[in-house]
């Protein structure tokens, strides 16, 4: 601890911060300023927002409640954090959404102004009951009320606003209360509303009201007797290089025109909106500099197959969506995958079936990726692991389109594509160019013959742009002849095309990076990963070496084809572990594939994973506690070690 001149100030490795209110109440701009202002002073940062599912619910609602959680650290950091240190409640119903995820003795900040008896009913709580006066909460949590509201109010009493408007700048007021007690400066939030609000909303008078009130919070911090400890956070050491922030459908967007650059290719993105993918098409719309063309389509399946028309004719055709619209596309995927063109579709996974949960993450379309589609319809498949490595898997998702001629699947997740991290930028001559050729008059056969399926090593076909002389020929969705491309209902004709279109993605398993493992090579467990649960998987294994058992992890980018090591990693290990937000499809393709008694953890709670839940199961593998059970779920942040208490949480015994 440091003695400070008034206040003392304690110095802690991370701390992880949550502002949650009303959908109305700024939470997510609160959260990405406060997100920014520690990636700017050195910390690292990992961030989870948390939105309602309902465009509008109803104001002062549990089901209205939006939350930004950021964790911040003097150390590598991988997740957004699992237990709250410091939650801000704008009203009621955040304080009810959000007070379990709080540790015990964390801090609490309130709205006082909003626990009013009409608020305290609309979140639910019973008739002459308000939580700020239960001595639990008291006893259990370091507790601050503070007027936000009144204050607010009193702070641009001299405004011209209007007396809504001055409502909506309570969440600086908040944000500045933040700012002080975690030791953070106001200088690069006063510069974002200065060229936020004053330069590029023409709005002066909305950004001086902002900053006065976000002076105001961080003074009633500073002034107050309320607080007794500030908290620092020190720089953590980071490579040297320029850093920004970046979500996962930032990073999808910049890394499709970075391929669209090494490719030569342009970029014409079909899409049709869907949470959470829609941000990628507002991303892309911005980059018409770049050459970039965007088309919003009527629907998800004109959105697919404008995409293909866009390969058909010989640029990079790209769609987006997620896991309902995956449903619609997949006809005109099953069109991409005989026709043989490169196409790229990133499919943002949110809560399902059906609508589902849609701004919830996870995990749940990887087999109606792999399988999701009439007849034998192969396509590669890959998934980011965090929101920087969206830029790089759009680039692979690209270069693998055109190398093989192929459709190709990116799955990211709610978690990832709405999550930040701080991103070093690449230096642009580092990304390899992607080789693309076009057949031409040499690809004619000695009778002067294009033959539009005549493979190369690859199996890729030729790449024929239409109008090129002498190219002429047939797609569609019939059956081809191999090598001439007529149409062709021959029965061993069809087997050999499909055999072959299987084998060309089964090749590219040589040609992608062999699965690495992080910690030894050998061992008691490998917890086997995919997509966005990258961070959680690693951390909770690294505690685990840390204590010296015998734990490695393994991180899947690749899922169709696996890498050609993976069975070898496997066999390597006494127990393998499968954390999915799903009910187990990636371990029912390990143990079907590689006939290893994978087992799982699954949680479909439409939240990513906790550090915890993961240490605990590998405790629970570890002590041999799964029985002749296939997985266990996590239930209320905990996993017993227990056997009568895991019971319930327990999957259908194997067999």
């Amino acid at each position: 601890m440091i003695a400070g001149s008034e206040k003392e100030v304690q110095n802690v490795r991370s701390a992880t911060v949550r502002f949650a209110g009303d959908s109305g109440d700024g939470m997510q701009l609160a959260g990405m300023r406060f997100t920014d202002t520690s990636a700017v002073i050195g910390n690292d940062v990992a961030t989870f927002p948390d939105f309602p599912a309902e465009i509008r619910a109803p104001a002062g609602t549990v089901a209205g409640v939006s939350g930004f959680q950021v964790n911040f650290a003097a150390t590598d950091i991988y997740t957004p954090g699992d237990e709250v240190d410091a939650l801000v409640a704008m009203n009621p119903a955040a304080l009810k959404a959000n007070i379990p995820d709080v540790r015990n003795g964390g801090v609490v900040v309130v709205n006082e102004d909003e626990f009013n008896k009409v608020n305290l009913r609309k979140a639910g709580y019973p008739e002459d009951y308000n939580p700020l006066d239960d001595e639990k909460i008291n006893n259990d949590y370091k507790l601050y009320r503070v007027p936000v509201t009144r204050l607010t109010e009193d702070a641009l009493k001299d405004s011209t606003l209007s007396a809504k408007d001055i409502g909506r700048c309570k969440n600086m007021y908040a944000l500045g209360v933040a700012y002080y007690l975690y030791d953070r400066p106001l200088d690069t939030t006063i510069k974002f509303l200065e060229d936020f609000f004053g330069k590029k909303k023409n709005m002066p008078e909305v950004a001086e009201a902002n900053i006065k009130v976000l002076k105001a919070g961080f003074h009633f911090g500073e002034t107050a007797e309320m607080f007794p400890v500030r908290y620092h956070v020190d720089k953590a050491p980071i490579e040297p290089g320029t850093y920004r922030r970046i979500t996962g459908n930032e990073a999808a967007a910049m890394g499709l025109v970075a391929a669209s650059a090494k490719s030569g290719k342009q970029l014409i993105y079909c899409t049709y909106p869907i949470t959470p993918a829609s941000d990628i098409l507002h991303y892309l719309a911005a980059m018409r500099h770049f050459g970039v063309k965007t088309f919003q389509a009527e629907d998800e399946i004109a959105g697919i197959c404008s995409a293909i028309g866009v390969s058909y004719a010989g640029q990079l055709g790209v769609t987006g969506t997620s896991g309902p619209g995956l449903a619609l596309k997949s006809e005109a995927l099953g069109l991409a995958v005989i026709t043989e063109l490169p196409l790229v579709v990133i499919n943002v996974q949110r809560g399902g079936p059906s609508t589902g949960l849609p701004t919830k993450t996870e995990q749940s379309d990887l087999l109606q990726a792999m399988y999701g589609r009439n007849g034998d319809s192969p396509v590669v498949v890959l998934a980011a692991r965090s929101p920087s490595d969206c830029f790089y898997m759009a680039i692979e998702a690209v270069r693998l389109a055109f190398d093989s001629m192929i459709p190709v699947v990116l799955l990211s997740d709610g978690y990832i594509a709405n999550g930040a991290e701080p991103w070093k930028l690449p230096d642009p001559d580092t990304i390899p160019k992607i080789p693309v050729r076009h057949a031409d008059q040499s690809d004619l056969n000695a009778d002067g013959v294009f033959q539009p399926y005549q493979r190369d090593d690859k199996l890729a076909r030729p790449w024929a742009a239409p109008g090129t002389p002498n190219l002429q020929h047939r797609v569609g969705g019939l059956e081809k002849m191999n090598v001439a491309g007529s149409v062709c209902y021959d029965g061993e004709n069809h087997q050999l095309m499909t055999n072959i279109r299987a084998e060309k993605i089964n090749r590219i398993a040589k040609r992608i990076p062999k699965l690495a493992v992080d910690g030894e090579s050998t061992g008691d467990l490998l917890v086997l990963g995919w997509g966005g649960t990258y961070g959680a998987i690693t951390t909770a294994v690294r505690r685990a070496q840390s204590k010296g058992l015998k734990v490695s992890a393994a991180h899947l980018q690749y899922l169709n084809p696996f890498p050609s090591n993976l069975g070898e990693v496997l066999k390597s290990f006494k127990r393998v572990l499968i954390p999915e937000l799903n009910t187990g499809q990636l371990r029912s393709l390990i143990r079907g594939k590689y006939l290893v008694d994978a087992r799982g953890l699954n949680k479909i709670q439409g939240q990513p994973f906790l550090v915890e839940e993961i240490v605990e199961t590998i405790d629970l593998m570890l002590a041999d506690k799964f029985g002749d059970r296939e997985f266990v779920q996590p239930h209320h942040h905990h996993v017993s070690l227990d056997n009568q208490s895991i019971e319930p949480y327990l999957g259908e015994p194997v067999g």
